[in-house]
């Protein structure tokens, strides 16, 4: 994995690169890119409903430099939705971030309440649907406030959603940040970090190897447990690579797995079994089908919050379907065992199908 700028021109240039390099973290120059994307393409969108007549400019203040004085001034003037557009997306980056941190607490109690602090200034731990619900309520009264239509905001903002949702997941693999599936036993790591095949005997003995780092997931050191550690025996097909199916994360950014032989580095570990990549698979997919899909449809569309109704539809059943893989905290709720994921993407999911049906507006014009 790349946690950093130097692991990732190491690999580009198969030659040793300079410490400094270590300050710039891969997830966050991926992160970064999101926003410009998101930027990029919700700017384009409130243009066209601008021009439509969707979006009206309302009066505010202009804050420029006074060329004679070289002092900053305002003076009045018509300001348009989408010169407003870095403030959104600010509003969106703060209020996702403490959304994203709180949900994440919820959702991991037990190590919350072990280390609140620790929990929340990690740089690990984000629930994107926290980021997403805060983000969201937040937008809605800055929307309020300067008379931008939330509904249009909404559309706008959809496919930008889901591109910027990739990009970051992206990030999350390259990263290593932890947001992985549940184990491949089909795979384990060597002495040296590398994936190698493995039987179904061999994940047991990995397991009895290392029980201390296995016991999370069974909740004993009893390795007769072995069987409730979340696993599936999933070789790749020869038209496939290894590492699609089954990554063992080496130098990961938290430091996740067993230590590596002989690896002196910052990011010294590896994880023991192979794990799905699902960061992997919902960035193919955000990024390669549902963005275009949005993008392609977004013309089509005349009633306003629609898009949005469809964003929420198919993001909600684009988690709920990686999380079959993933391992999170379940709920017990006697008949059924849910995630807090799979809890709101089917809220979002349900939102999105009452928006289509009954969401109407009338005289609206063809965007």
């Amino acid at each position: 994995m790349y946690p950093d700028f130097q692991y990732l021109f190491q690999s580009l240039f198969n030659s040793p690169m300079p410490e400094w390099l270590g300050i710039f973290k891969t997830f966050g120059f991926l992160m970064a890119l999101a926003f410009i994307a998101g930027l990029m393409f919700i700017s384009a969108e409130m243009k066209r409903k601008e021009r439509d007549g969707l979006l009206i400019p309302v009066e505010g203040d202009i804050e420029y430099i006074d060329k004679a004085t070289k002092q900053k001034v305002k003076r009045k003037g018509l300001i348009y939705p989408h010169e407003r557009v870095s403030t959104i997306l600010m509003i969106a980056a703060v209020g996702g971030l403490v959304g994203a941190k709180i949900f994440n607490a919820l959702e991991t109690w037990d190590d919350f309440i072990v280390d609140p602090i620790g929990s929340l200034f990690s740089r690990s731990g984000l629930t994107f649907y926290g980021g997403l619900i805060t983000a969201t309520v937040l937008l809605f009264f800055y929307a309020r406030k300067y008379k931008i239509p939330f509904a249009v905001l909404c559309d706008c903002a959809a496919p930008s959603l889901i591109l910027a949702y990739g990009i970051g997941r992206l990030g999350c693999h390259f990263s290593g940040d932890g947001d992985w599936g549940i184990f491949n036993s089909a795979y384990i790591s060597d002495a040296s970090g590398q994936l190698v095949a493995a039987t179904k005997d061999q994940f047991q003995t990995v397991v009895q190897t290392f029980p201390d780092w296995f016991a999370r997931y069974t909740g004993s050191k009893n390795m007769q447990d072995f069987a409730n550690i979340p696993h599936a025996y999933v070789p790749a097909p020869g038209w496939l690579p290894n590492w699609f199916l089954g990554m063992n994360y080496a130098h990961n950014v938290n430091n996740e797995g067993i230590a590596i032989a002989g690896d002196m580095g910052n990011y010294s570990r590896v994880l023991p079994v192979s794990v799905f990549p699902t960061a992997l698979y919902e960035a193919i997919v955000c990024i390669g089908v549902l963005f275009p899909f949005l993008w392609l449809i977004r013309k089509r569309l005349n009633q306003p919050l629609h898009l949005f109704g469809v964003y929420l539809i198919i993001n909600g059943l684009e988690r709920f379907t990686i999380e079959k893989i993933r391992v999170n905290y379940k709920y017990d709720w006697g008949f059924m065992h849910p995630t807090q994921a799979e809890i709101i993407s089917t809220c979002l999911i349900l939102i999105g199908i009452g928006i289509l049906l009954f969401y109407k507006k009338r005289n609206v014009a063809t965007t």
